[in-house]
Parts: C-alpha cells; sequence; structure tokens
C-alpha cells in the first residue's frame, strides 16, 4: 500500500471544510432536533420567527454553529427516500454523523435523549467491549452513530 504525504506551505493550500449539509423536508424541524441534541446555536438570522410568523428561512436553508468545529446546515426539499439501513437495498445510508462521549453512562444518557427529541434507534451494540455504540435515525431518516470514543 502506498501512503501520499501532502506536505502544505500555505494554509489556502486546499479547501477547510465548512458545514455538512443534510438534505431534509422540513429543515425547520430537523435542525431543531439536531440543534437540542448537539447544543448548537443558530447563524445570526436563522432562528425561529415569532409565533405565527412564516418562517420564509426554515422553508429553505438554515445554519447552526459549532464553534471551532464544522457547521451543520439544513436544505429543504420536496422529497427525500429515506434510507434503509442496515439494509442495503433499497436506499443505502449514503453518509451518516459520528458523535462520540468517553463512557457508556454517557452513551446510556444520550439514548434517552436522541430518543425524547424525536430519533429512533435502528441498531444497540452497547455492549459491544472494543466499541460500545447505538445506531439512530434523526427524525428525517439520517443515519447517526454515538459511540464510546476511548
Amino acid at each position: 500500500m502506498v501512503v501520499e504525504v501532502i506536505v502544505l506551505t500555505e494554509p489556502e493550500a486546499v479547501p477547510r471544510l465548512c458545514q455538512v449539509v443534510l438534505d431534509c423536508t422540513d429543515a425547520r424541524a430537523l435542525a431543531e432536533f439536531y440543534r437540542r441534541l448537539l447544543a448548537l446555536h443558530y447563524r445570526a438570522g436563522d432562528e425561529p420567527p415569532a409565533a405565527g410568523t412564516r418562517d420564509e428561512r426554515g422553508a429553505d436553508w438554515l445554519v447552526l454553529r459549532n464553534p471551532g468545529g464544522v457547521q451543520l446546515a439544513f436544505q429543504q426539499v420536496d422529497r427525500l427516500p429515506q434510507p434503509t439501513w442496515p439494509e442495503p437495498e433499497p436506499v443505502p445510508q449514503q453518509l451518516h454523523l459520528d458523535l462520540t462521549v468517553t463512557s457508556t453512562d454517557q452513551l446510556d444518557a444520550q439514548h434517552e435523549r436522541v430518543l425524547s427529541l424525536g430519533g429512533k434507534l435502528l441498531l444497540d451494540r452497547r455492549d459491544d467491549p472494543d466499541e460500545p455504540l447505538r445506531v439512530y435515525a434523526d427524525p428525517a431518516g439520517h443515519p447517526f452513530c454515538i459511540f464510546v470514543s476511548r
């Protein structure tokens, strides 16, 4: 196996990963799920509008800020086939988010939070001695993992 080593002399030599964009049929609902799950905050102007006011931004594109990390963005689409993972057919997962915690106690606490926020458990490997993890679907059906990083 050949490994290519890239030496950069200037920071502008490569693009910077800015955000991960999730397509969804309800951008506001999915943004709220991840905002609450990950304690993120909206980009200025993307906050939910006052009650009874039309949600212009929520019907198109929203961004959640992650200080010091990659942002999450949500793009409204008319329809979205939900992944059928762990079954590879007919719709593979295509992309998923990996989230980590430091203990199985935290894994259990996050399990309760995910379910209370509207997530759905897809796979439970909490008892795996090498890498305890759970795989969930967010309210739009996108898979994401929470695992113990040791």
